[in-house]
């Protein structure tokens, strides 16, 4: 396929419009591809062709990036999981690679490939257990714990992000909104600014926001030219792993690639499932304006679909079979903790502002520092903008040693943004609050192990983006 690259870039009502950064066409996989320098702190890529193709574009033009973000995030698995990194390349490779399916491990491949040819010297062992540290800890390390015995190492399931997807008589023009913000540890979180426009041989077009070397978002907001509008929230305290499952990023990145309806995506998600990454996914079809909610469990699945409606994310589990069977350790009744405290938000922004969302309300909820428990605003772990850093009650056991996180980036778009195949997003917390590394480990000496990983992490503007023409 043949493209005429050009990203149009809109700050507020104001457009821009210019040529891609190109590479040198030394290698002729480069021809279709792209990146451009950051706008507002993301980096937009455009990758195109083969898996392999693919691949070694993105592998080659984000080197540097892929380098920097890999040592974090194996900084931190390291140091969490109390576990060395030979024993995350051989899960990748002894558990997660024999399920792999051919077109996801030629895409591995090439970005090693491309990696190599940037002189950045990961092998497919990293790449492979990088693409699923979300997954590898803590699901599968306690996993692994519980089979050798070694429950007292046990790691909660931390909970992770704020979103929802709304339609008919909820929306303004009762089409689909769907919006998502991103929160995690900031070591992490600040790498996670990529824009990738991804046009593969098979299957459907996508954009979807995402980490550098990574073939999944991660966080998983997309949307993908069939018209179906992705993303999701963890499912907290989550306590089940099939290790002969397929790894949840290779499930998510087919989904967003190959659904054209809401029963695609659950097929997709579902077939293989090793509970890895366990998440309520909101999923809208803007072709007819239908969203969904699948809470997928190990063992207990939960599809529900409306035209007229609305579904929330953040963090709850809802099924009690699921509660009970999967994820027994979190606390229902408690509206102190974040995932009630925002649940009950969700619901009371949903029910005040009844047909009248649109993707502007939508921007305004991502930075709500409203705390229901407290019946104040006050920016902490219990508001949808999260700030466990700023929280006086600090990190709770079942938020796992989450003393250095919260919003990271968001995003949003509606039915008429994904029929252009645009959306709009924010790097940072979307209230304007910046997080300041120094600052923070100055006050927080016992995370002095992050000082050569941790990085500020400024707001910026929401930014619109769409696919290059």
């Amino acid at each position: 396929m043949k493209t005429r690259f050009l990203l149009a870039l809109c700050l507020g009502a104001v457009c821009f419009a210019g040529a891609p950064a190109r590479e040198p066409q030394s290698d002729p996989r480069l021809r279709n591809a792209f990146r451009r320098d950051p706008q507002n702190d993301w980096v937009f890529v455009h990758l195109e062709g083969k898996p392999g193709d693919i691949g070694y574009q993105h592998g080659y033009l984000l080197a540097p990036e892929i380098a920097d973000a890999f040592r974090v995030v194996q900084a931190g698995l390291v140091h969490d999981s109390k576990k060395d990194w030979p024993f995350f390349r051989n899960a990748a490779r002894d558990v997660l690679w024999p399920h792999i399916e051919a077109e996801y491990r030629d895409e591995l491949r090439g970005i090693v490939e491309g990696l190599h040819a940037r002189s950045v010297n990961l092998d497919l062992w990293d790449v492979v257990a990088y693409n699923a540290w979300l997954e590898l800890s803590p699901y599968y390390t306690n996993w692994y714990d519980r089979q050798h015995h070694l429950s007292s190492a046990l790691i909660p399931v931390a909970e992770h992000c704020s979103a929802f997807v709304a339609t008919g008589s909820y929306t303004r023009d009762h089409r689909v909104v769907i919006a998502h913000n991103n929160w995690t540890e900031y070591k992490e979180g600040s790498h996670w600014n990529m824009m990738f426009d991804i046009v593969p041989a098979a299957g459907h077009r996508i954009l979807m926001d995402g980490m550098p070397g990574l073939i999944h978002s991660g966080d998983d907001f997309g949307i993908n030219d069939a018209g179906i509008m992705i993303t999701e929230t963890t499912i907290g305290s989550f306590a089940a792993f099939d290790p002969n499952g397929i790894a949840e990023f290779v499930r998510a990145r087919k989904a967003m690639q190959y659904s054209s309806t809401i029963d695609d995506f659950t097929r997709i998600m579902e077939d293989g499932d090793n509970g890895g990454y366990a998440n309520t996914w909101l999923i809208a079809d803007r072709k007819n304006n239908e969203i969904a909610s699948l809470e997928l469990g190990l063992k207990h699945v939960t599809l529900k679909r409306t035209k007229d409606g609305v579904f929330v994310g953040s963090n709850f589990p809802q099924d009690p079979a699921l509660i009970h069977d999967e994820a027994p350790d979190f606390p229902v009744h408690d509206m102190s903790i974040s995932a009630n405290a925002r649940h009950k938000r969700w619901d009371d922004l949903m029910a005040e502002n009844k047909g009248r969302i649109d993707v502007k309300m939508a921007e305004k909820f991502l930075a709500d520092h409203y705390d229901t428990f407290a019946g104040k605003r006050a920016p902490s772990e219990r508001t949808l903008c999260g700030h466990v850093d700023l929280s006086p009650r600090g990190s709770k056991p079942w938020q796992a040693p989450y003393g250095m996180a919260g919003t990271v980036q968001n995003k949003a778009a509606d039915a008429a943004m994904a029929e252009k195949m645009e959306l709009v997003a924010a790097m940072g917390h979307a209230c304007g609050l910046n997080f300041k590394a120094a600052d923070h480990l100055k006050k927080h000496p016992e995370f002095a192990w992050q000082k050569d990983i941790l990085r500020d992490l400024d707001s910026y503007p929401w930014t619109k983006f769409q696919i290059a023409r």
